[in-house]
């Protein structure tokens, strides 16, 4: 059995490639939309890919399950609740086997997260009893289990979702043998649990003994538990999830890589084309276009892009020296596909376009306790997920977690300056970027976020 696992971490994705390298058959679970990776691979092990598996619709990311079967004539797979889709599917049912050779993988159904979510349990052998593993999907995570509660349901209630995903963790995923392996298609950071585990893999053993809501329990008391404390979910998951059902446009970063000159960035703004600007907020806040977005290159770039940006409308890139390309391909995993250029070598070009260009105001954790105690009062807004709100908050501050800030911005007061502050300083620049695009001009963002803050407080030599 040849069986890799692929880890994005700016997506908290995985996907896996499972083959027999004695017939070369082998299928890819779960895929993100930029799928050479998965092609070479298999190319260098000798293996063919002749099927794809999504163990949902994703909400989170775009499937690559278009860009696979085009470029191997495999077949598509989703559980049989799967529908609406515009492309042909093979409908995969409980307990149907597809054997690869010795390798035979079996179809769990595992609704919950969604009503058509499936697990896969993977047999190194064809007559073994016991799995070698099962890949769970969105089902059950290592630490936790998918939220019932996202638009990928598109038709269900929490409710209802969540009674489904009780039976298939506690009656069908808990069934299996203490020592298979689960593989779980998110970890740490992804927005479709709440309490994910920085491991890539367990055992059923372990989820039992160390994941809360595999715990014996009812029904009722499972439902309340995984339905409460769940983060804020970004604004792009509901378009991704439709967008999984669709006969989209396939990945084309080439087209997407247009070097612009400062003269044609420019008209395209005019027409209405957003900035991104992917640099760190230290050299957005130094000088950048009006009306930029600052969301930084480094950490969880697509996913905090897909909170701010409106799908459909044009985007333009300023991109670190030299990113262009991974800023272009971050953005198409969750089918932000309307990149109209970018602006090479900024820095150098930006001395042309003086009359465009601004700065962005940042205070320090001291600068803002003196503001606090000044004439004007800033407002403090805190744009954290309510989760982290238990480790401590500015005393006064507002909160409105960033996933939800693009349609609550009515609820940030105007009358006083408005000071933003995140965990560390990234996701309060992406707010305050797009406080000042959205007509905010008093805005500052606090360097180093609430870790500054809360250090400021520590009694002197603590």
């Amino acid at each position: 059995m040849i069986f890799t696992q692929y880890y994005l971490d700016c997506l908290s994705q995985a996907s896996y490639l499972i083959g027999d390298e004695t017939t070369g058959r082998a299928v890819v679970v779960d895929p993100r939309r930029d799928v050479g990776e998965y092609l070479a691979d298999a190319h260098a092990r000798g293996l063919r890919i002749e099927g794809v598996v999504n163990t949902h619709f994703h909400a989170d990311f775009v499937s690559g399950h278009l860009e696979l079967a085009e470029r191997t004539g495999a077949w598509i797979g989703y559980g049989r609740r799967a529908s609406g889709t515009e492309f042909d599917v093979r409908a995969l049912t409980g307990g149907e086997r597809i054997p690869l050779g010795d390798v035979v993988l079996e179809i769990l159904e595992t609704p919950g997260h969604t009503p058509e979510s499936i697990s896969v349990l993977v047999y190194e052998h064809t007559g073994d009893s016991v799995p070698y593993g099962v890949l769970t999907g969105d089902a059950l995570f290592i630490g936790d289990v998918g939220r019932p509660d996202l638009l990928a349901s598109l038709g269900s209630t929490a409710d209802e979702l969540a009674r489904m995903l009780y039976d298939s963790v506690q009656h069908k995923l808990m069934a299996l043998p203490d020592e298979v392996r689960v593989f779980p298609a998110h970890g740490a950071g992804s927005a479709c649990g709440k309490n994910l585990s920085t491991e890539r893999q367990s055992t059923i053993g372990l989820q039992r003994l160390m994941n809360y809501a595999c715990a014996p329990m009812t029904e009722e008391d499972f439902v309340a538990i995984v339905t409460e404390g769940q983060p804020s979910a970004p604004g792009y998951f509901g378009y991704d999830a439709v967008l999984n059902r669709k006969r989209r446009e396939l990945l084309d970063t080439d087209r997407r890589l247009r070097p612009l000159t400062a003269d044609e960035f420019l008209a395209l703004r005019a027409d209405g084309a957003v900035v991104v600007d992917a640099r760190e907020p230290h050299e957005f806040a130094a000088g950048h276009l009006r009306g930029s977005l600052n969301v930084p290159a480094d950490g969880r770039f697509a996913e905090l892009a897909g909170t701010v940006l409106e799908p459909g409308r044009p985007i333009l890139i300023v991109a670190p020296d030299g990113r262009e390309e991974e800023v272009v391909v971050r953005l198409a995993r969750i089918g932000l596909d309307t990149v109209a250029g970018h602006l090479p070598e900024p820095e150098a070009v930006f001395p042309a376009m003086e009359g465009e260009l601004t700065r962005a105001s940042r205070l320090t954790a001291r600068e803002l306790r003196q503001a606090r105690g000044g004439e004007v009062e800033p407002v403090v807004l805190d744009v954290r997920n309510a989760g982290e709100l238990a480790g401590g908050r500015i005393d006064g501050s507002l909160h409105i977690p960033l996933a939800e800030l693009p349609k609550r911005l009515g609820q940030v007061p105007a009358a006083a300056p408005l000071v933003v502050y995140c965990a560390g300083g990234t996701r309060s620049s992406v707010a305050a970027s797009l406080l000042r695009a959205k007509g905010r001009s008093d805005v500052s963002d606090l360097i180093g976020g609430y870790g500054a803050w809360s250090q400021l407080l520590l009694p002197a030599g603590a």
